[in-house]
């Protein structure tokens, strides 16, 4: 009688039929306007060429340091400009040197960095849009102060903020899809 005998015969686990689910993960490509790219140092630039002019003309006004919300801005624009001009220079670098920013702890860090600039610098703005508005139009002041420099360097500061928001929102898409 050719019976089977009792022993175990080790076995192959047969491929796992789930597609993407269980496959290898890969990295995401690089999209334009993440660190490390043209489209990120770009934006960057930007960021800082906005942020600088909205310092300059506020501070060439001698009457921004009545108001709050004025030297509000001159201090979040401030942060902002170094934060850019810094974030800039690493974009540069790992772009000469062709090195990839996309390790977790960069990218947390630039994250976390955008997310804090960004909002400092649109509440700034913001504070500086109400007051500019208060000034020139409920108060009706601008004879004794400068509104259109006080209203150039709040829109250069909104601009500044619109060139920031891709670059957060890029590098928080990144840091979640590791």
């Amino acid at each position: 009688m050719n019976g089977s005998r009792p022993t175990v015969h080790p076995v192959e686990a047969p491929p796992l039929t789930d597609g993407p689910l269980n496959g290898p993960r890969m990295r995401m490509k690089n999209v334009q306007g993440m660190p490390g790219t043209h489209g990120g140092l770009t934006l960057r630039l930007l960021q800082f060429v906005f942020g600088l002019v909205s310092l300059c003309v506020m501070a060439t006004t001698s009457h921004f340091r009545t108001f709050t919300a004025f030297c509000y801005l001159v201090i979040a624009v401030s942060l902002q400009i170094s934060w850019s001009l810094s974030l800039a220079i690493v974009d540069a670098y790992a772009l000469l040197v062709r090195r990839s920013l996309r390790k977790r702890a960069i990218v947390r860090l630039f994250a976390i960095g955008d997310g804090i600039t960004s909002t400092l610098i649109f509440a700034a703005a913001s504070a500086s849009a109400g007051i500019t508005v208060l000034v020139g139009n409920d108060l009706n002041r601008c004879s004794v102060n400068p509104c259109a420099r006080f209203e150039t360097a709040t829109a250069m500061a909104f601009i500044s903020w619109f060139a920031m928001t891709p670059s957060f929102l890029m590098n928080f898409w990144a840091l979640a899809s590791q």
